[in-house]
């Protein structure tokens, strides 16, 4: 999910297929779709694809003969993302938080926090939100 978040996705797929020996090549048994905001941080975005991820483990148990009578194949070319780095979550200091929304959205504030060098000295930046739906903090008062 996090390279489809860097990328922009705002409807990101989720689905349980057969593994095969080629690589993301298997029938597809089951699949759901999460449906993001755009503002949901790595906890957030990690829960909503466990309990895609558990429902679909759900179904196939409750169903498992149905739906691998349902399963079809994958269409066009398989896809994957390499391994995400710690160096993946530097940002740039002459573009706007704001155009690095989604760097910030994935990085992980313990395991590899976003950072970014400037004046030759690193600095680690952490990211937080309250959780989605709570009542958001006054914002700075105007003089």
């Amino acid at each position: 999910m996090t390279w489809q978040i860097l990328e922009g996705a705002s409807t990101i797929p989720v689905t349980l297929f057969e593994a095969t020996a080629a690589l993301d090549a298997g029938p597809i048994c089951l699949q759901r779709t999460i449906d993001l905001q755009g503002t949901e941080l790595v906890d957030e975005w990690r829960a909503l694809q466990a309990e895609a991820t558990i429902a679909l483990c759900l179904e196939w148990l409750d169903r498992c003969a149905e739906v691998l009578d349902e399963a079809r194949p994958q269409q066009g070319e398989a896809s994957h993302y390499r391994r995400r780095r710690p160096a993946d979550s530097e940002l740039d200091p002459q573009r706007s938080l704001a155009e690095q929304l989604n760097v910030l959205r994935v990085v992980d504030n313990q395991r590899y926090p976003a950072f970014m060098e400037l004046r030759g000295r690193r600095y680690e930046l952490l990211i937080q939100a309250p959780p989605l739906g709570s009542p958001q903090p006054p914002g700075p008062s105007s003089p």
